[in-house]
């Protein structure tokens, strides 16, 4: 191709690699790439298994708050509503901990594509908050962007929340707190729901049977090597340094040459993409968190 072709630049082999592969054309050796979870529905989801979370800006004087809203998908629970100062991902990873370690491990999560359950730029717009998530084992579900529609019985509950809760404005935490902790009261053991044959959320919600195991030591033991990602979103390789994604810095990925001087980087059970020690640079797959359309 170089002899025939000399004066256009030829890609680097894992990019050629990685184009084949998104159209079926490479044979895959040993396992098969995992898929993205397939959304549920409310009327076929187990109770508890599916949280909903979004966050919200309540514009009006100083402090503007940020509630982190959790709720159970299938009973309309809401578990949390809590009042951040940011839109950092570790302060809403400390508040969803906490839901984990009382209410157990949900099965999936639903977000739309917004900081912190999202990013604009790194590999497939994940954020540190949904690495995490895939660390502890729960799938991530995302709406497409600009339709809010599958969202609705949580966007229902927001715009309740907006209306009783938010006005008039506080001058500090403490005060809006408190009102969120009285909606939940009455939101969950109060107000009954038409969906539900007139019961409150908390008559119908369980919770989940899995337990928050902490974090756990990730093993690869379908490839040639474990690798923890450098605080600056690298995978070093001898000598070498792999350009791959800071949201995933501290965390354990599995590599393997599936073809020569090709290797394949995996993450949990997720497949990622594939890089040359030519270029130094990941070559994503098919995208197995994107947006999917999911159910109301």
């Amino acid at each position: 191709m170089t002899r025939r072709f000399s004066g256009i630049p030829i890609p680097a082999k894992s990019t050629i690699h990685a184009v084949l592969d998104r159209h079926g054309l490479v044979e895959r050796r040993g396992r098969r790439r995992a898929q993205g979870t397939l959304l549920i529905s409310g009327a076929a989801a187990q109770p508890a298994l599916v949280y909903g979370l979004q966050k919200r800006v309540l514009a009006g004087q100083p402090p503007i708050l940020y509630p982190l809203t959790v709720t159970d998908h299938a009973s309309r629970f809401l578990l949390t509503c809590e009042a951040l100062s940011s839109t950092r991902e570790n302060y809403a990873f400390t508040g969803v901990e906490r839901l984990f370690q009382e209410r157990g491990l949900p099965a999936n999560i639903r977000s739309d594509n917004r900081v912190p359950f999202a990013s604009a730029h790194p590999l497939f717009n994940l954020s540190k908050l949904a690495v995490c998530w895939l660390r502890l084992g729960i799938g991530i579900e995302r709406i497409q962007p600009g339709a809010p529609q599958p969202n609705g019985r949580h966007q229902r509950m927001h715009l309740t929340l907006k209306k009783e809760a938010t006005k008039p404005a506080a001058a500090n935490f403490l005060q809006p707190q408190a009102r969120f902790d009285q909606f939940i009261e009455v939101f969950n053991h109060q107000r009954p729901h038409e969906a539900l044959d007139m019961q409150c959320p908390a008559e119908v919600y369980q919770p989940s049977p899995r337990p928050y195991p902490g974090w756990q030591d990730i093993d690869y033991p379908l490839h040639d090597k474990t690798i923890v990602v450098t605080r600056c979103g690298r995978i070093g390789l001898g000598n070498q340094k792999i350009n791959f994604s800071q949201v995933f810095a501290g965390q354990a990925v599995g590599i393997k040459e599936v073809h020569d001087h090709i290797w394949l980087v995996s993450f949990m059970d997720y497949d990622l993409g594939y890089f040359d020690l030519e270029t130094r640079v990941l070559e994503p797959l098919e995208n197995p968190f994107g947006p999917k359309v999911s159910p109301m």
